[in-house]
This record gives structure tokens, sequence and C-alpha cells, in this order.
């Protein structure tokens, strides 16, 4: 009660109406009284849908935050990232963000929000790098090899990717970007035909999922030969990192985790990381994660913020380089 009447003082004094400030305690304190809305902006399934299953269940098991999942997909998550902007800032909508959040503020000449001032970072849930695969006849067994054959070849070897813009793509040309080569995109209608093409030997490589590559890769249809996190994995532990090839910098990774609206109270977003977090640290959880080829990570707000602006600024240079056009 000191602390709270301090509080009060202090804000008065700065300005801060004593009802706005009892109001915010107040909706605090009790805080939830209702189900919380997290919009997730892809359809049902994948890996950003098994992201906010995970979290939904590990809440209603731990926690009296009750969590309602709402599949708005569409506009490449503008639209569901958007119904998110718009709604009340009383911590009872989150979205799950991934990372066309960070890609869609440069290739889009307009968005109906704006990402660094419309959202609060809860936390990261997780980090999921690409895997690089090309076929198994293709004489290329290591990232060393693939960089020669581009050399040798500048220009001409072709990659496939889910799509012009996306995370697979934009990974592999920070690949290029780092070293100076030249290689010829092909976009495809999502990761799985992408890893089709490459079967049919289509395209020379392909950066995909560790989960859609490894069954083909077992199988022996497929090589992977490198991963793009700064480490090794620990279900595909025999693949080496890129930055193990002298590439020391390089790194590209999906992600996602949850935001709120901007100006929730911040007791609330407290409450949020601390739950949220909890439950990746469970040991279950985290096990979950990396049967799916990902990482839980559980950061603090700050750190989640500070890693979504860098990503932002990452991925604007890429696209640059890449020269993709704004839509």
């Amino acid at each position: 009660m000191l602390l709270r009447a301090a509080a009060y003082c202090i804000l008065t004094f700065v300005g801060f109406s004593a009802a706005s400030y009892t109001e915010s305690a107040d909706a605090a304190e009790a805080y939830p009284v209702r189900p919380v809305r997290l919009i997730v902006p892809y359809q049902p399934g994948g890996s950003t849908d098994f992201a906010s299953r995970t979290i939904q269940q590990g809440l209603s098991r731990t926690s009296e935050i009750q969590i309602v999942v709402d599949n708005r997909p569409g506009a490449g998550t503008a639209l569901g990232t958007e119904i998110a902007a718009k709604s009340a800032a009383d911590g009872y909508t989150l979205l799950l963000a991934s990372t066309p959040f960070s890609i869609l503020p440069t290739l889009r000449k307009k968005l109906p929000y704006k990402p660094e001032k419309d959202f609060l970072a809860i936390t990261q849930i997780a980090s999921q790098p690409y895997i690089i695969v090309v076929p198994q006849k293709s004489g290329i067994t290591n990232i060393k090899n693939l960089i020669a054959a581009a050399k040798a070849k500048p220009g001409t070897l072709t990659y496939g990717s889910a799509g012009t813009g996306s995370g697979a793509h934009l990974a592999v040309e920070a690949l290029l970007m780092q070293t100076d080569l030249r290689m010829i995109h092909v976009p495809y209608k999502g990761g799985g035909p992408a890893v089709i093409a490459l079967m049919g030997n289509e395209v020379d490589i392909v950066l995909t999922t560790i989960i859609s590559a490894l069954p083909h890769h077992r199988s022996g249809k497929l090589r992977a030969i490198g991963v793009t996190s700064k480490k090794r994995m620990a279900i595909v532990a025999d693949i080496p990192a890129v930055s193990e090839s002298g590439l020391d910098l390089y790194e590209a990774t999906s992600w996602n985790g949850i935001l709120t609206v901007a100006h929730t109270p911040p007791a609330i977003a407290t409450r949020l990381n601390r739950e949220i977090v909890a439950v990746l640290k469970n040991p279950d959880v985290r096990a979950l994660f990396e049967k799916e080829g990902a990482e839980a990570v559980g950061s603090s707000g700050a750190e989640f913020e500070t890693f979504i602006k860098k990503e932002i600024s990452k991925w604007s240079k890429v696209v640059r380089f890449a020269q993709i056009p704004p839509e």
C-alpha cells in the first residue's frame, strides 16, 4: 500500500490524473478477469501455430491466464497484426509475431500499423534455423563446396524458396551478401513445393525448415549441408552450422514471440512475461520445441524489443541487396 501511495503521488506530480492511475492499478491487480485473445496471423497448422498452442496449453496448466487462439491469416500476416494493433491496451489481446513482422516494414510501402510503436514486446518464444539441402548426387557435400561451385559458375546456380520475400529467400540472400556471390532465385508457393522441386532437380539448393527436410536427408534423397543458426542443433547434431565454414557473422533464423498492444499497463506486461517464460523453462516444453527443430528462448521484454529492432535493421539491408521492390 505504501508503494502504491508513493507511486500515486509521483504520477500526480508529473501530470497523471488520479483517476487514470487508479484505473490502471486496479486493472493490473484484477487481471485477468476473462480469457486473453492470442491473435495468430496464420492459418492453423505449422510451426507458428505449434508455438501458440504450446503456450496456450502451458498457461492453462500453470496460470490463471487462459488463452483463446484466434487465427487471422491474410496479407502476409499484416491483417492479423493490424487487428492486434487496433485493440485495447488492456492486456486482453496478444499477437504471436514472427519473422515477417521484421521483414514487412521494408517490403511494404505502407503498413496499417507501426511495428515499433504500436506494440509492446513481452517475450521471444523460440528461434528456428533453416537448413540448406542439395540433391544427393549434386557433388556438393558442404558449405565450402557450395561457395566454390557458385564462384566457378557466377549467376548460374539456382535456389528455391517458399516465395519472394520469405524468410528462407532472404536467408539465402544474406549468405550471398556476405560471400559476394550471385545465384538465381526460383520462388515457389511454400516450402513444401520448393523441396519437391529440389528432389526433381529443378533447382540446385533449397533452404527450408529442419523438420521438412530431415526425412529426405535421412532417406538419402537429399543431403543437408548446413544449418543457419550460430551453433549446431541437437536434432541434427551431425550437420554443421554455416558459421563453421569461415562465415562467423552469418546467422539467419525464423522466430516467433508474444507482443501486446502499446501502453498496456506495465504490471500486466510483467506478469505475462513472467508466466510465459515459466512455461518456456519447463524441460518438457523445451524438448517439444527441440523436436520441431527449434530452440525455446523466453527472453525479457526489453531483450525481445532489442532483438526485433535488430531484425528489422538486418532484413532491410538484405532486401535492398536483393533488390526486391516494395509492394
